[in-house]
């Protein structure tokens, strides 16, 4: 492994327990990790989108609480794994406070670590086409939908700071893959980057 992990520091509760979107953009450079069974996987946030709770349609949350979406009707730093088109598992984080159910998507990362495993898993070869979009992302890394609810705190899916990493600039934008509330300006990416989902 080329990275050395012991010069990162795990983001706690008190990053996530913040405005939904200004979490979605400080994720943006950030390091997405996930220690497995076959190793760990992950790389470099460049793509979220947030998702406001009860004020937000296109949120599971907006009509209340569910089997489905009950994850994120707790603390902030949980993670939520949900099914999308009955195929693809999408990975968020939960932020803000009990009384906002809100969350961030993760859409993209570049991949970083373990970049073999991720080619296992999506039967691919080119870095692009591994982690670019979420259905991507999830099985890229091998994040087992049975993860949905662990700490992002202190679980096997955990966020990292790396000091060392560039300076970016950060485009906003409307969400992608939504029919309500599709004009809202919450998705966040890294400027140039080659591992987003889409321009």
């Amino acid at each position: 492994m080329a990275k050395d992990l012991t010069s990162m520091t795990r983001l706690g509760m008190s990053f996530f327990e913040r405005d939904t979107a200004l979490v979605a953009k400080d994720l943006l450079g950030k390091w997405l990790l996930f220690k497995g069974p076959q190793g760990i996987t992950g790389g470099i946030i460049v793509e979220t989108e947030a998702y406001l709770g009860f004020n937000d349609p296109a949120c599971h949350s907006v009509r209340g609480c569910t089997p489905r979406n009950k994850v994120m009707f707790g603390p902030a730093g949980k993670i939520y794994i949900y099914l999308i088109y009955g195929i693809h598992y999408c990975l968020n984080v939960t932020t803000a406070c009990i009384e906002k159910p809100e969350a961030v998507l993760f859409r993209a990362i570049e991949p970083k670590i373990g970049m073999e495993i991720m080619k296992k898993h999506r039967k691919k070869t080119k870095l692009k086409e591994l982690c670019s979009g979420p259905g991507k992302l999830v099985q890229a890394l091998g994040i087992n939908p049975n993860l949905n609810g662990s700490s992002a705190i202190d679980g096997p899916i955990g966020f990292y700071y790396d000091e060392l990493n560039p300076d970016f600039e950060i485009v906003t934008t409307t969400r992608i893959g939504i029919s309500q509330a599709k004009d809202w300006p919450l998705r966040f990416y890294i400027k140039g980057s080659k591992f987003i989902s889409r321009p």
